[in-house]
């Protein structure tokens, strides 16, 4: 592995080792060689705290710190694997000042040292679809050992594999590596004019070299400037037939053609530019004997390192470590740093990280990219590069203005672009992009639940361990602790989960809920809202209390809309205006004895646990909040029996309120850590995301649910929209243009939770934002909340269903 420190720029120098034949024969440890897997996953499944399973789960928590600290030794030092097809390229290179020397005859002793057993060189354990990277390092390593006549025996070897494998180079159901039909006919043609003989048949090696020049006569049809710089990102494999000044062009202010050790190596043989000898000879200083595939890559591996923490649900560990890398990527940002702004990937993971982690990042920086057709003028565009497209469209979706039109451009065609790529993906593409954009389109940022995520994530994260340019290449070495700490993580919250869903099932029962016939059984969904976006074991109390009110809102909600008397309505408003103990014979029913008794019993407890861990008395606030509901749930009462229909705003006004999210959110708010003062909950963004996140959910519930309501005789923002316009707008119009607030309050909501400065702590901004994102999924399709049916599977995969890791 080649290491790269975050904490320090400045790399080693190996020294100069001149080739001596007598030492070819000297075998090292294979830098590239991982570790064996520690503990299976199977071996923490359904850990329980009861009996002998506290011994499962001791050792479960032993390995998570472990895990932790072996993570957090390297996160801030990337790790890059050793691409030999590189290394090999650079060891072609001649000494300047004497050209029948290597410049680098570490890279040659390294060959020499990193042979595989087969032959071959490369990453090792490659899957056999990647055998043409395999092929393509080995022959560049053969071609490097040929230049300088060392290594007869290891040249014969990787003749030998070359050989042995000629058949699949044709074979276009095995992956390629960017440019492969292009570098590798080009390295077979160097090859026999060195002389090699690789006693294959003649029309073989005719079809091998003809691959070239049909790619050639392909690319030719493609003037565009995406299609020329690829051909220059890949001109080692043309050799002296291409105009190198003409591939000059595309010189970095690093002196690196594309950041590409190989393609600059071979620049250098052609022209001797002295700026790429200065980049690959400080590239040499800082790695070794070795180069990577693609240098710098520090900024990507550390996005993708904090994608995956994030992706897997174990960023939370780590949040030190992540703001120091994200510190540092802010101030390249700032600085127009190349190494960011060349690649499109890397750019548009910084703008969401960055922003979605409250920097102050501006989307005009897309603006060059508001069109497709300059995306195809960069070499990932004229490959149709879907990873970038994709993550181009994830930054799209991070809008927190109404003014930013550069991401809705930017959103249209890379969203235009991965429907087209998901359709011919389905048929013959690889299943790892198909299942990469299709989850991309299904589910929106704002529109996913974290945890569900997470086992998805966690369930499919082999897969993604293995990247290729024009050769294959790994991040850092760490995946093993990644996937153990995310599988442990999530087996110990899932068994938490279970435990606590066993106590609000008895809490249910003990406060008599499940005999009120009216009422909705809704627990587990309720649950499931407070498990799959406040994941994380220690806010327990959080999620106790968003599930509990969550509860009693459906319980409420359903004795306003069918369950109760107007005179029992009366009554539980009275009650809670009292909020006396001392109730006696007050109760008008039954029905209101057992949810006034219920609703005091549980705003008291968990008043009193929040007013503990706030220092101060908060109680009085949490019985404001249900007043304040129930007031407005009469509201709509008094509406529906005496046949008013009031304005859009009117209904809006009490609506937001009415949609019962203020006893589910609010509560919550005070158990995530920070202290709330009473300024805090004055405070306009405090109340501003409420209201936005509410009028998001009221909206989103009122399309859904049009038509049930509308056979009860209900109005909603949907029919109010159509009568308040004369009859001139239709249902459909009128849904339009709710869903347009819908998407204006979202963008706002996210803009008060990223702003830096509120006197709202983030982690509680965040709860009004995870709302959001409860709220889209539960009304994508349907009603998901009413719909007996719907959600199913989500709660069995977050709250039951164990890990299927491969």
């Amino acid at each position: 592995m080649l290491s790269v420190s975050l904490l320090s720029s400045s790399g080693f120098d190996c020294g100069t080792r001149f080739l001596n034949p007598g030492i070819y024969g000297t075998q090292t440890r294979n830098p590239i060689e991982s570790r064996p897997p520690r503990v299976s996953a199977a071996a923490y499944s359904d850990v329980g705290l009861r009996g002998g399973r506290i011994e499962n789960l001791c050792v479960m928590v032993q390995d998570a710190k472990e895990s932790k600290e072996r993570i957090r030794e390297q996160l801030l030092e990337v790790e890059l694997s050793v691409s030999a097809y590189d290394t090999a390229w650079v060891a072609m290179v001649p000494s300047p000042g004497s050209p029948g020397l290597p410049c680098f005859p570490q890279c040659v002793n390294w060959i020499l040292d990193n042979q595989h057993s087969d032959g071959s060189w490369g990453l090792v354990h490659l899957h056999r679809s990647l055998i043409k990277d395999a092929l393509s390092s080995t022959l560049a390593c053969v071609l490097a050992l040929k230049r300088w006549n060392v290594g007869e025996e290891h040249i014969r070897r990787g003749l030998h594999f070359i050989r042995s494998n000629f058949s699949c180079i044709m074979d276009v159901q095995l992956h390629s590596p960017i440019g492969f039909d292009i570098i590798f006919p080009g390295m077979l043609g160097f090859a026999i004019d060195m002389g090699l003989d690789l006693t294959v048949s003649h029309i073989a090696m005719e079809g091998v070299l003809s691959l070239r020049d049909l790619e050639l006569k392909k690319r030719s049809l493609n003037t565009s400037e995406g299609g020329k710089a690829y051909i220059a990102y890949v001109a080692e494999g043309l050799g002296k037939s291409q105009d190198w000044n003409d591939v000059m062009r595309y010189q970095r202010k690093n002196g690196s053609l594309f950041n590409s050790p190989s393609t600059t190596a071979a620049a250098f043989i052609h022209l001797h530019d002295a700026e790429a000898f200065e980049y690959l000879r400080a590239l040499l200083q800082k790695c070794g004997s070795s180069v990577p595939t693609a240098y710098p890559l520090e900024m990507h591996c550390h996005l993708s390192m904090v994608d995956t923490l994030e992706k897997l649900g174990i960023a939370q560990h780590f949040t030190y470590e992540i703001k120091r890398i994200l510190d540092r990527i802010y101030r390249c940002w700032l600085q127009n740093d190349e190494e960011i702004n060349s690649d499109m990937a890397t750019f548009a993971m910084a703008f969401r990280h960055l922003r979605m982690n409250g920097y102050d990042v501006s989307s005009d920086v897309f603006s060059h990219l508001g069109e497709a057709e300059n995306f195809f003028c960069s070499v990932q565009g004229h490959l149709k590069d879907m990873n970038s497209v994709v993550e181009l469209y994830k930054a799209s979706e991070i809008k927190i203005s109404p003014n930013e039109q550069v991401l809705d451009k930017l959103h249209s065609w890379s969203s235009s672009l991965l429907k087209t790529e998901l359709s011919s993906s389905s048929k013959h593409g690889s299943p790892v992009t198909f299942q990469k954009v299709d989850y991309a389109l299904r589910f929106p940022f704002y529109a996913n639940l974290e945890r569900l995520e997470h086992k998805r994530n966690i369930e499919n994260f082999n897969v993604e361990k293995i990247h290729t340019l024009k050769t294959s290449y790994t991040f850092y070495c760490i995946n093993d602790d990644l996937l153990e700490l995310a599988v442990e993580d999530f087996n110990l919250s899932q068994s938490i989960y279970r435990k606590e869903l066993k106590l609000l099932e008895s809490w249910v029962k003990e406060n008599k809920l499940d005999q009120l016939e009216f009422a909705r059984q809704k627990l587990t969904f309720c649950y499931l809202s407070a498990a799959a976006t406040l994941f994380s074991p220690e806010i327990s109390d959080a999620r106790i209390s968003w599930a509990k009110n969550g509860v009693l809102t459906t319980v409420v909600d359903d004795f306003f809309d069918v369950g109760g008397s107007r005179e029992e309505l009366e009554n539980l408003i009275a009650l809670v205006e009292k909020w006396d103990g001392n109730h006696g014979k007050q109760f008008y029913s039954e029905q209101v004895k057992i949810i006034f008794s219920a609703l005091y019993c549980t705003v008291n407890e968990l008043g009193a646990r929040a007013s503990e861990l706030q220092n101060r008395c908060v109680t009085n606030h949490l019985v404001r909040i249900w007043l304040t509901l129930l007031r407005s749930m009469m509201n709509e009462v008094e509406w529906l029996r005496n046949k008013s229909v009031p304005s859009l705003e009117q209904y809006m006004t009490n609506g937001y309120i009415s949609f019962a999210l203020g006893p589910i959110i609010l509560p919550a708010l005070y158990f995530v850590g920070p202290k709330l003062s009473e300024e805090v909950i004055r405070d306009s963004d405090y109340n501003n995301m409420f209201k936005l996140v509410s009028t998001c959910g009221r909206l989103l519930n009122d399309i859904q649910g049009f038509e049930r309501e509308g056979n009860q005789g209900k109005l909603n923002s949907v029919s109010l929209y159509v009568l308040n316009s004369g009859g001139s707008t239709s249902v459909e119009e009128a849904k339009k243009a709710i869903q347009s607030t819908i998407n204006s309050s979202r963008i706002d909501l996210l803009r008060l939770v990223l702003r830096e400065g509120s006197v709202v702590p983030r982690p509680c901004k965040d709860l009004f934002w995870k709302m959001c994102r409860i709220l889209h999924v539960f009304y994508m399709k349907t009603d998901g909340f009413t719909s007996p049916k719907e959600m199913i599977g989500a709660v069995n995969a977050v709250i039951h269903e164990q890990l299927e890791v491969n």
